[in-house]
């Protein structure tokens, strides 16, 4: 029953969300991942404000758009959180990855510590030391749930890499979707191009949002380091109801 009531508030939410109509409000819960003091720092660090240039990104794509929308995005900080979230294996199969989907959105309703206005999208901040040289694991947004896990490093030096993350996994919660091989990490052309009309077509200068790395020759891509570098095309903006279908 509580899924069901969950399943229904969010459809409803999506539904609001792509009409652009009322700014987006997005709780951003961080999370101690590794139990490093370092990381324990850097969260101990964090404010708000230092997530206005998804703000300004969104902000900038969407009036090209012609959204006029203003403030398009909120962003809020929770307090971090001492628990850490369901794990989610990479190579989990389809009944496998509705199990964690239901689990993240239980687990999420239950260990929601923001006091404020309840949110449209939760993004959940994995945040781990570089210094402890751990690969990180696949972030994930989830449209039906609102939802998006972000893991990232826990260092100014990254901030930039972070932040495009947190963008990327929160356009799938608007429903977007990835354009890029999931196998490769290739952007999908045309539509994982920023400019898939350039001639030469390579090297691109600029990443779409959700094909998640910048194409610069054959074998050779890179993953912004900040959203200066970023657009977003055509298709993700039908995706999430910036253009007609």
């Amino acid at each position: 029953m509580v899924l069901f009531v969950v399943a229904m508030n969010v459809g409803l939410n999506g539904v609001r969300m792509q009409a652009w109509e009322r700014p987006v409000g997005v709780v951003l819960y961080p999370i101690n991942a590794d139990g490093e003091a370092g990381t324990q720092a850097y969260i101990d660090a964090l404010n708000v404000e230092q997530f206005a240039d998804i703000e300004a990104f969104l902000q900038r794509e969407a009036s090209r758009y012609q959204i006029r929308q203003q403030p398009l995005i909120e962003f809020s900080l929770a307090p971090m959180l001492n628990v850490q979230p369901p794990e989610f294996e990479a190579d989990a199969g389809v009944l496998d990855r509705i199990v964690w989907s239901l689990h993240m959105r239980w687990w999420s309703w239950r260990n929601d510590n923001w006091l404020g206005a309840q949110p449209d999208v939760r993004i959940y901040l994995r945040y781990f030391s570089p210094q402890r040289n751990q690969p990180l694991t696949h972030s994930l947004g989830l449209q039906k749930g609102m939802i998006g896990l972000v893991n990232g490093y826990a260092d100014i030096d990254y901030r930039g890499a972070n932040h495009f993350v947190i963008t990327h996994e929160l356009m799938h919660t608007f429903g977007a979707l990835d354009k890029y091989n999931l196998q490769t990490n290739e952007p999908i052309y045309p539509d994982g191009y920023a400019d898939p009309q350039q001639k030469p077509l390579l090297p691109q200068t600029k990443a779409e949002v959700m094909s998640g790395r910048i194409k610069v020759s054959p074998g050779w891509l890179l993953m912004p380091q900040s959203l200066d570098r970023v657009i977003v095309g055509p298709k993700t903006a039908r995706e999430i109801g910036w253009s007609p279908s």
